[in-house]
């Protein structure tokens, strides 16, 4: 199943079963999809696209692809490299991700697979894990590399959590729909041009490894978003550097799951960017 949350045409919040021949539509779920859920009948038109989910807690890796080690210099790392971005950073399909006035000029893209927790687990087995996995989305892992690499010594978290910097969508696959995760082609687009192209296949840690030596050290809570790192092709390996700019149109596509959209934009210290539960205040959706 592809599930959605969404914007009603009368801006109520909703859950629901995606269907391409539905076009702009939704067949509206009922229930938590974290433990009993039903789709029913009822038929909403699709006004804006939400974040599949608003995590409990985002679980990144770092150095994940062989390539991208290697674009980097960096060695092959003997466990998973662990940092955590804020839930603030969530934005969904065609919400703008945003320059910050603190660091403007250094904003990086990351095309990333999203594993969802579908269920509370701890200490879980290499061989358990699937049965933890609620689903897959697309992600960016949006970096400010002058934050990341030079402002804060190395100390990755702040220069990846400023407002904005983890668009997730545009919808939940469900794992049964993805019987090999680490067979998907995932790519990053800039303006139409094709910045990052690679497979999962490339991962060094596959998705069970990642899981399970994760839950040794925490809990993994129904909600939790797990990226699983970046292939090669960032933006700032690249001569010369390529980064985000106002005006920009991002897409990360992963195969069997969809595009995930974003067009960036400046900055206005005077907006509130960010709602209550997460993600923009005001949905950007192309066109308007």
């Amino acid at each position: 199943m592809k599930l959605i949350r969404f914007l009603s045409m009368e801006n109520q919040e909703m859950c629901g079963l995606y269907d391409h021949e539905l076009q702009d539509q939704a067949r509206v779920i009922r229930g938590n999809i974290f433990g009993n859920f039903e789709v029913t009948p009822k038929v909403e038109k699709i006004h804006i696209i939400l974040p599949p989910v608003y995590p409990c807690n985002i679980l990144a890796l770092g150095l994940n692809y062989r390539k991208h080690a290697d674009e980097t210099n960096v060695s092959y790392p003997e466990l998973p490299v662990l940092f955590i971005k804020t839930t603030t950073t969530v934005v969904g399909h065609m919400s703008p991700i945003i320059l910050p006035a603190a660091g403007p000029e250094n904003v990086d893209y990351e095309a990333e697979l999203a594993v969802i927790i579908g269920r509370k687990v701890k200490n879980i087995q290499p061989n358990e894990v699937m049965d933890c996995i609620l689903g897959y989305t697309c992600a960016n892992d949006v970096s400010a590399r002058d934050w990341q690499i030079e402002k804060q010594k190395k100390q990755w978290a702040r220069g990846k959590s400023f407002d904005t910097f983890c668009p997730l969508g545009p919808y939940l696959v469900t794992q049964d729909e993805i019987p090999d995760p680490q067979n998907l082609r995932i790519r990053t687009t800039l303006n139409g041009s094709t910045v990052q192209d690679s497979n999962t296949s490339d991962m060094i840690f596959d998705i069970p490894a990642i899981i399970s030596d994760l839950s040794r050290s925490l809990t993994l809570l129904p909600g939790t978003v797990i990226l699983t790192g970046t292939p090669e092709g960032v933006g700032f390996t690249r001569q010369p550097p390529v980064y985000l700019r106002d005006g920009d149109i991002v897409t990360v596509e992963i195969e069997k799951i969809g595009k995930l959209t974003n067009p960036v934009k400046k900055e206005d210290p005077g907006e509130d960017v960010i709602s209550e539960r997460g993600g923009v205040q005001k949905p950007f959706v192309l066109g308007d």
